[in-house]
């Protein structure tokens, strides 16, 4: 070996050894755990926004929802009358319902309602769906004439109107008079009272109209054209496609409407002048309940009455899911 090899060999082993490569690495290590803070602040910043924009909404279910109900679940318990303290009672609140005969009468009236106005709705929304369906000329102007008894149904103007229809010398009787028969008060006859309520709920059908026409539209137009040729009529086609494909919306309606139709109380508090009548036949269990707390001043059973009416609508929601299993039939 020259003394020039000599000499470059110490220079080649400190160019080439292994110190070097200890400091790479934690240079290495230090810009990985560099850019996972980058991330951690950049998603804790994200976060944080969405906090922020879902914080209206967070604060009205505070405030507006799950404080009221947990205040009225506590109230239900007590003996209140809006006016002084609210003395604890445990549940007296809930036996005094056993012995109620007009909580039972409004137990009747809005299950009668309720099982004869929805399927009644559901039937006139499905049947204009499916005319609409055709292709009728201007559908976006008749789709909204037919949704806006959905907006104003439920409005204390309508149920006046609905009132003075129904009147002794109302729109019905005048044109029934055109025929030469006498017509009466139908709201003020306790066997017909309910039924106008009933066609009025009828009437509000635009919201499941426009629903059903949605999932009308859904439905492949092959299916048809192949039953067509089949020599399927109008009615096999309506019963073995349109119904079986359709029912995932039409559970979607039921459920929507049952839940609206328990919780009626415009129309029967205008119509009957906000006491039930006559004779209890528009005697709502919404209605009976805003009578037992703020006419009464009971608001304590009242509030009781409110969980009960909770529990009822669970009931029947659960059970529609329930059921669901046997009718409804989803693509997958």
């Amino acid at each position: 070996m020259t003394d020039n090899e000599v000499a470059a060999a110490p220079v080649a082993r400190r160019s080439t050894g292994a110190p070097p490569a200890p400091a790479a690495a934690s240079d290495a290590s230090h810009g990985e755990r560099s850019r996972r803070g980058l991330r951690k602040s950049a998603r804790r910043r994200e976060n944080w926004a969405a906090l922020s924009f879902l914080s209206p909404f967070i604060v009205g279910l505070l405030v507006i929802t799950v404080g009221p109900m947990i205040a009225s679940l506590y109230l239900s318990f007590t003996d209140y009358s809006l006016i002084g303290d609210a003395n604890w009672i445990g549940l007296e609140n809930y036996q005094r319902m056993l012995d109620d005969p007009r909580l039972a009468a409004s137990i009747g009236v809005t299950v009668r309602y309720v099982f004869i106005s929805v399927p009644l709705q559901l039937a006139m929304a499905l049947g204009l769906a499916m005319i609409l369906d055709k292709g009728v000329r201007g559908l976006p102007f008749y789709r909204s004439i037919f949704y806006l008894p959905s907006l104003l149904g439920g409005s204390v103007a309508i149920a006046i109107m609905w009132r003075q229809i129904f009147g002794t010398e109302g729109l019905v009787n005048q044109v029934l008079a055109l025929f030469g028969v006498e017509g009466q008060g139908w709201i003020s006859h306790p066997d017909y009272a309910l039924d106008t309520l009933i066609l009025l709920n009828v009437w509000t059908f635009g919201s499941p109209m426009v629903i059903f026409l949605a999932g009308l539209r859904q439905i492949p137009a092959m299916y048809y054209e192949a039953a067509r040729v089949d020599g399927a009529g109008p009615v096999r086609r309506f019963l073995n496609i349109t119904v079986p494909l359709l029912t995932p919306i039409i559970f979607f309606n039921l459920v929507l409407q049952i839940i609206n139709a328990f919780q009626a109380f415009t129309q029967a508090f205008i119509v009957s002048g906000g006491k039930g009548g006559p004779s209890d036949s528009t005697l709502f269990y919404t209605l009976y309940l805003y009578d037992r707390g703020f006419t009464a001043f009971d608001m304590g059973y009242a509030s009781a009455l409110a969980w009960l009416l909770l529990t009822i609508i669970g009931l029947f929601t659960a059970l529609n899911f329930l059921m669901s299993k046997f009718w409804v039939f989803y693509g997958d």
